[in-house]
């Protein structure tokens, strides 16, 4: 088996157990101690699937050392119990599900990808923010409402300030939650830049097509009005069949 086809095969798998993580994280951050602990273990389970995954891509990889270093935030995320919560961008590959019933269209996708990578931002954002700062004496988000709160003003890049983050955990959280925010409103700019130029350029086409049918018009009327002219001389004239070439008149065209 190569890499490739370790890939296609593991992604259906990776995307429900990323799922079912996100499932498992949202328990232990916001449910009982009970449910919490039972949501650990799950993680726990989910850790080691994910490991094995990066085990089997490295040993597939054609360079593997090559891999290997391009890889390192995968292997990061793997490692680092910090960086668990970064496990749940693996659910953007469902965009691509959403992308096709979206369907052909360019525009389509990527309103589609904008609208779920924002919900999806937003929501592993305020989630790791209040995991992150629940605990932390001098924290400003106490609930994660507030985390809801502040994660939603964080990617719209309008930054209150009445919430923000304490711990260096959080102000992780916050930077990368910045930088998607700023990535996705620039492709939201992009996407209106791009239907305003469309709908220009379809006006002026519309203008073009409309005033060369009208100059064709106009050129089959002033053809039949010369012809008419024309007919009409030479009834008048029936011996000199020629007399509108020697008046010299213009050309019938």
């Amino acid at each position: 088996m190569t890499l490739e086809q370790w890939e296609r095969a593991s992604e259906w798998p990776l995307i429900i157990i990323s799922v079912l993580f996100l499932a498992a994280y949202s328990a232990q951050v916001l449910a009982s101690e009970s449910v919490a602990l039972i949501a650990g273990w799950f993680m726990m389970t989910t850790w080691a699937l994910f490991l094995i995954d990066y085990g089997i891509s490295l040993w597939l990889a054609p360079q593997r050392l090559n891999w290997f270093f391009k890889h390192l935030h995968e292997l990061a995320i793997v490692l680092l119990p910090m960086l668990r919560p970064l496990r749940l961008l693996r659910l953007v590959t469902l965009i691509g599900v959403l992308q096709r019933v979206a369907g052909n269209a360019l525009r389509g996708r990527v309103v589609t990808y904008v609208i779920a990578a924002s919900a999806l931002l937003t929501y592993i954002g305020a989630l790791a923010m209040y995991d992150a700062e629940k605990t932390a004496p001098d924290a400003s988000i106490h609930s994660f409402a507030e985390a809801a709160w502040w994660a939603i003003v964080t990617i719209t890049t309008v930054g209150y300030g009445d919430l923000y983050p304490v711990t260096t955990t959080g102000r992780l959280i916050a930077v990368g939650l910045m930088i998607g925010g700023i990535a996705l409103l620039g492709i939201v700019t992009a996407t209106l830049a791009s239907w305003l130029v469309d709908k220009v350029s379809a006006e002026d086409a519309k203008t073009q097509t409309l005033t060369a049918e009208h100059i064709e018009l106009l050129h089959q009327e002033i053809k039949a009005l010369r012809l008419e002219m024309t007919g009409g001389a030479r009834h008048q004239n029936p011996e000199t069949p020629a007399t509108t070439k020697a008046t010299g008149s213009l050309p019938i065209v």
